[in-house]
């Protein structure tokens, strides 16, 4: 069990490898504009490195950090819009819909590429096999919906008429794919490290490793528009704790996962966890140029009838780099 205090202890010894390091001392900034901050809690353990944030946060002068649960079904990106929550971390596409929308969020920064993975029967090969298929993504605009239809896309298939979208929730249509009755499944942590423990199927595409994919960010942060208006040093502070959380779970995939199962998410498979920090290069968001992953997107996604919204619209009206460009000097690790 990760104690609080050994957790803090472990926390410091990262710094101790200039995980924390920067230039001006935090006593030099201004205090955060509000105390409270409001995060996402979602069942993807890929995006930990919001969890892992909640002391760094407390670091950073916030003294109520809380976390708001999502419940099945809840559109997360209206959380955010609405101020339910002030950050939230997750599939760029999921982002941009929201944002064609209306929604008034703003995307910050990457977090990390290469989560998602197809998965297919002895039927499925490629993406181009999905032709006629019975395909399983939880929900349509959920991430794997979007995801998938951008590569069915990608390689000359109409995802609206091509495929045959499953939509029950995500345990029965693993069950369904298990038993072979559905011929393909998108997947997001923990399901593939399941799915290989349990040798069901085979890896399509990998969005880790597997180009196009795997040269841009999948998951990104955003947050709520007026938060970042009214709050800019909060929103600064903010961010700088979740991205030294994203160098923790490289750097200590061992207490990102032992952390996710003690604290967060008891019924998680420590084993699928512990694979999951290991697999997910979260080191590597200062590598990959957020603007690109959103142009890259917008771009998919307007090609197959998802947005209606150009990417020169989308960095204009939903993205402001003006933190993350500051705190990839600072926090050079």
């Amino acid at each position: 069990m990760i104690t609080r205090r050994d957790l803090l202890r472990r926390l410091a010894l990262a710094g101790g490898v200039h995980l924390f390091s920067r230039p001006v001392p935090v006593a030099a900034e201004p205090p955060p504009e509000t105390r409270t901050v409001k995060l996402i809690r979602d069942p993807a353990i890929c995006i930990a490195p919001l969890y892992m944030a909640e002391e760094l946060l407390r670091g950073e002068g916030f003294t109520d950090v809380q976390y708001v649960q999502t419940t099945g079904g809840q559109d997360d990106i209206k959380l955010a819009a609405t101020g339910a929550i002030d950050f939230h971390a997750g599939f760029v596409g999921r982002h941009l819909a929201g944002l064609d929308s209306g929604d008034p969020i703003v995307i910050l920064a990457g977090l990390h590429i290469g989560c998602y993975e197809l998965f297919g029967n002895e039927r499925v090969r490629s993406i181009r096999d999905l032709k006629g298929k019975q395909v399983a993504v939880t929900r349509l605009t959920h991430g794997k919906h979007i995801f998938l239809s951008i590569m069915a896309r990608h390689v000359g298939l109409d995802p609206r008429h091509d495929i045959n979208w499953v939509t029950d929730p995500a345990a029965k249509s693993m069950q369904l794919f298990a038993e072979g009755k559905i011929d393909a499944f998108m997947a997001f942590p923990p399901e593939p490290q399941e799915f290989r423990a349990k040798r069901i199927g085979h890896v399509v595409v990998n969005t880790t490793i597997d180009r196009p994919w795997s040269q841009y960010f999948c998951c990104m942060v955003v947050a709520n528009r007026q938060f970042v208006r009214k709050h800019p040093v909060a929103t600064k502070r903010a961010l700088r704790a979740i991205l030294k959380a994203n160098n923790i779970c490289a750097l200590e995939p061992v207490l990102a996962a032992r952390t996710l199962k003690d604290k967060w998410y008891p019924t998680t498979n420590y084993d699928y966890a512990l694979q999951t920090m290991k697999e997910i290069p979260f080191s590597r968001w200062r590598e990959y140029d957020p603007e690109d992953a959103v142009r890259f997107y917008s771009l998919r996604m307007n090609e197959v009838g998802m947005i209606k919204s150009s990417p020169h619209q989308m960095i204009a009206q939903g993205t402001d780099w003006r933190f993350v460009n500051e705190l990839k000097k600072e926090l050079k690790g």
